[in-house]
């Protein structure tokens, strides 16, 4: 008998695979890219509408209310999005996500008020939340078991050249704004016009995208979820095993996105006070805001660099064991993290810290993309998915707004010794959100070389071939 496991994955996989996970994979690159267009545009948005400058206190606080709503949509999009992969099909409402996102990021380029602009962007969140759990539900159940941990993986990494392409195309508007080509101080609309582009995805996939097998199975024996939109959490929370999965699931994604949208977020804010401090002492006065610009964007490129390599070694670990593989991530990002929010100090420090940091907290989110689909059945799949990764964009919220009132009502008092600590020891408290994900791994159940679940199969592992 020929031994598969000695090939290649991607020599399993056949051209409509690969044209599946590209499409999926497009559309968390595109997902992606708006996340990261926003973080880069809300403050001179802002700016703009609300004719206040940049550093008025105003704006930052509006700003992360902004950012609050796109997570509370975000999160809401998730819930709703997921249970009706389930119902009316993957492919169907990743189609329907894609062009709600796009078209709300687009419509962002419209605003006239800061209320226009927070709307946008909630109805934007709502999109972009339904996207993961439909894109890798669709995989995970097209792709043949040999290839799907290294194709769900692939995703995530791809996601890297997504935030990075939004810096380059942030890099791109600001020299167009500089020689006259964009009106100033209106760059930042064309960059929400440039995150309209993913609705002409559909033009070339609508009618080529098919839904999955096992799916497709189910509605023929009209086994699919019935009634509301809430049927599918009461199934999965009806049954002890897939309840379990499910606050299993929700812990260890939520833990990684706070740790991302609530700590890591925010590691700019300390470049800008150490930056600053550092180009005081060698650089005159004119010279020191193009040389802070510079040092962060380089700083951030790394640190996507160094999260592609993380995610590459994550899904490679996790052949060897899904708890394996979050157990080390999860560890790094506690003592990576806490460790570049201590003794970051110089731009220098910045160009090996936060490829170390962007390695460590992005690599357990190839795990989600590996994991989530693993612990749920073909019927309940996508909602439980959406469930698990879309319940930390609450958490993220509330974390945001939590660790800026330990900078301010905790450690504000440190800013006369060193402005820089009391972002400095909130981040490094919250850096305690890791010890949830390992606290909760014991309990969680090992999906390496077990077939997908289903509801009346209980998983045993594959046979090795020989």
């Amino acid at each position: 008998m020929l031994n598969t496991q000695s090939r290649p994955w991607w020599s399993h996989l056949t051209s409509y695979h690969w044209f599946v996970v590209i499409v999926a994979s497009a559309a968390w690159f595109f997902d992606c890219l708006d996340q990261r267009l926003f973080s880069l545009a809300r403050i001179p948005a802002l700016t703009s509408l609300m004719q206040l400058p940049a550093t008025d206190p105003v704006v930052q606080a509006v700003a992360k209310q902004v950012t609050a709503w796109f997570l509370i949509g975000w999160g809401i999009g998730g819930l709703i999005f997921g249970a009706l992969g389930d119902r009316y099909g993957r492919a169907r409402m990743l189609t329907l996500t894609i062009l709600i996102y796009s078209a709300f990021t687009g419509l962002s380029y419209f605003s006239r008020t800061q209320f226009d602009f927070t709307l946008f962007r909630f109805l934007t969140g709502v999109g972009v939340g339904g996207v993961f759990g439909l894109a890798v539900a669709l995989i995970a159940e097209t792709v043949p078991a040999e290839a799907r941990a290294q194709s769900l993986g692939l995703l995530q990494v791809l996601s890297t050249v997504g935030n990075v392409a939004a810096g380059f195309a942030k890099m791109g508007i600001d020299a167009l704004e500089k020689n006259g080509t964009i009106v100033a101080g209106a760059g930042w609309r064309w960059m929400f016009l440039i995150g309209a582009l993913p609705a002409l995805l559909i033009i070339f996939t609508r009618s080529k995208l098919r839904e999955p097998e096992p799916w497709l199975r189910l509605k023929e024996q009209g086994a699919l979820p019935k009634g509301s939109i809430f049927g599918p959490y009461v199934a999965l929370l009806s049954q002890r095993r897939w309840r379990k999965n499910l606050l299993v699931g929700a812990l260890i994604a939520s833990t990684g996105v706070v740790g991302l949208w609530a700590i890591a977020e925010y590691a700019v804010d300390l470049q800008k006070v150490v930056f600053k401090t550092y180009f005081e002492k060698t650089l005159a006065p004119d010279q020191i805001k193009p040389a802070m610009d510079a040092a962060i964007t380089k700083a951030y490129l790394l640190q996507m660099l160094g999260a592609a390599a993380g995610m590459t070694l994550f899904t490679r670990i996790a052949a060897m064991g899904r708890k394996l593989a979050f157990g080390i991530g999860f560890s790094a990002a506690l003592v990576v993290t806490f460790l570049v929010y201590w003794k970051m100090s110089s731009p220098m420090d910045a160009y090996w810290m936060m490829p170390l940091m962007g390695m460590a907290q992005l690599s357990v989110f190839a795990g989600f993309a590996i994991y989530l689909p693993e612990l749920f059945p073909s019927k309940l799949r996508s909602t439980g998915t959406s469930f698990c990764y879309n319940l930390g964009r609450f958490a993220a919220a509330a974390g945001s707004f939590y660790s800026a009132k330990l900078t301010v009502d905790v450690y504000g008092g440190f800013k006369e010794v060193d402005p820089s600590l009391p972002l400095r020891y909130a981040a490094m408290t919250m850096c305690a959100i890791f010890l949830v994900a390992l606290l909760t791994l014991p309990f969680a159940p090992e999906t390496k070389g077990m077939p997908l679940p289903e509801d009346d199969v209980e998983p045993e592992p594959v046979p090795a071939k020989h």
